[in-house]
């Protein structure tokens, strides 16, 4: 791989990691907070690349200005001079004249590049929750809900209260949980959100089960917006053996994929 085709696969890469920051591409790979980074690992890889193709036009005028020196001095008679600037190693040039490329292996730096632009995955569903024990977590503190009568409350906060709270956080109010759809191996219905960390490499999903007003045809990963009340019935995952709370569905509804599919809320 030569200095130009590295300037050009850097400049490539370095496009293609800003395209992903500034659309909701990269929600499917990071969480939302690592934007930034991901934009400014963008920029500095476009600017090592106009820097490396510009060092290289800078040694190519050289190069070509030593020739032509060369080329007069021959000319004029002045072969001791010729020859002895002939026999000296150009900048970027290894024995024998030979340039020093870099390993071809450098092309796979093409891969990552391909695969965002065109196989880029969904984000993950209901094949990786329902093969997945539940990752519900013991809090260390609970915040105070809004009084809001209905209250919208994320999957991963209603599924803690549930379990470790015991509902007494809810009440008996109606609340409001996004999610998508996963069946289990007896087609038992859950809603769940991959709960995120840091990247979907350590994404993990937190389930809830649903009972009451629930729709008669569901699919996996359609996503739902349901409606209801807190439950204190529990199961238990037969993955990991953790426990899953109920959701007592008064209302269902399927909405769009939400802009950002993953719940960070772990991370807050």
């Amino acid at each position: 791989m030569s200095r130009q085709a590295q300037a050009a696969v850097l400049f490539l890469i370095g496009t293609a990691l800003l395209h992903a920051g500034l659309t909701n591409l990269y929600l499917r790979y990071v969480k939302a907070g690592l934007q930034p980074l991901l934009l400014l690992s963008g920029v500095v890889l476009i600017v090592a690349a106009l820097a490396t193709a510009w060092y290289e036009w800078r040694r190519a005028r050289a190069e070509k200005a030593r020739a032509a020196a060369h080329t007069e001095a021959a000319q004029s008679g002045a072969h001791a001079e010729a020859h002895a600037e002939a026999h000296a190693e150009p900048e970027g040039e290894g024995h024998g004249g030979h340039v020093h490329r870099e390993p071809r292996i450098s092309w796979l730096l093409l891969l990552p590049l391909f695969a965002l632009i065109l196989v880029a995955p969904p984000a993950l569903g209901s094949y990786s929750a329902v093969r997945t024990g539940t990752a519900i977590q013991q809090p260390y503190g609970l915040s105070k809900l809004p009084d809001s009568n209905p209250l919208t409350i994320g999957l991963v906060d209603y599924a803690t209260r549930a379990v470790y709270d015991h509902g007494h956080s809810l009440g008996t109010r109606q609340l409001k949980v996004t999610g998508f759809v996963a069946l289990d191996k007896s087609g038992a219905p859950y809603l769940v959100r991959m709960a995120l960390n840091c990247c979907a490499a350590d994404a993990q999903p937190v389930k809830i089960a649903l009972t009451g007003k629930i729709p008669p045809v569901l699919q996996p990963d359609t996503w739902l917006l349901v409606t209801g009340t807190y439950s204190a019935k529990q199961t238990k995952d037969p993955v990991n053996n953790r426990p899953i709370p109920y959701f007592q569905v008064t209302e269902a509804k399927p909405v769009p994929t939400p802009k950002d599919p993953y719940d960070e809320s772990w991370n807050q």
